[in-house]
């Protein structure tokens, strides 16, 4: 068994240049010929992997950041972990990411989302599920830790929309603080459940 991890495929290059394209420029900004040849593959190449065009790739790519967040969220929330601590932890790492990428790289799903609102899109779906899924992970964190299950929800609710309306608010005025104020907040809000 290799120690290294096979290149990215084909495939896999399209989807993740499609995610950082929507981070950066949204989906409608994002053209099928941008995602062809920043992927470095063939027009023909991205019509065979996903027939259904643009917005076919905008879904896999969504699902892509979608997984991306959420992993980083579990990791966050490991079982013996303070959940307070780890949610501000996530709140942090968003901020000096979104720093580091110029304040371009904010979140694919809710570039798409605010995109698409009022349509009944395969892109609104998705996107609706990736949020409910970052809710559920919290949700679980905070179970386990004691919380009873309508609190758990709310709270995993507040945690995931306050974090995305901050890298939004973090973006437009080029500061972390947004999100780590909301990081804070978010903590002590976690705290009170916990005395």
């Amino acid at each position: 068994m290799s120690m290294y991890s096979a290149p990215p495929s084909t495939r896999e290059r399209i989807v993740v240049v499609a995610a950082q394209l929507i981070q950066r420029q949204g989906y409608v900004g994002t053209g099928i010929k941008q995602i062809a040849k920043e992927a470095q593959a063939t027009l023909g190449s991205v019509y065979h992997f996903f027939p259904g065009g643009k917005e076919a790739v905008a879904v896999a790519a969504i699902k892509y950041g979608e997984r991306e967040f959420g992993r980083l969220l579990e990791d966050a929330l490991t079982p013996e972990g303070d959940p307070a601590a780890a949610i501000e932890a996530c709140a942090v790492r968003l901020a000096v990411e979104l720093r580091a990428s110029g304040w371009t790289d904010g979140c694919p799903i809710t570039a798409a989302a605010l995109e698409t609102l009022g349509t009944d899109s395969e892109i609104q779906r998705v996107c609706g599920e990736a949020l409910r899924r970052w809710e559920n992970i919290v949700a679980e964190k905070l179970l386990a830790c004691g919380f009873t299950e309508a609190d758990a929800r709310e709270v995993a609710t507040t945690v995931i929309s306050t974090l995305e309306g901050a890298e939004v608010t973090a973006q437009v005025n080029r500061s972390e603080e947004p999100l780590r104020a909301a990081g804070r907040q978010l903590a002590r809000l976690v705290r009170t459940y916990e005395s």
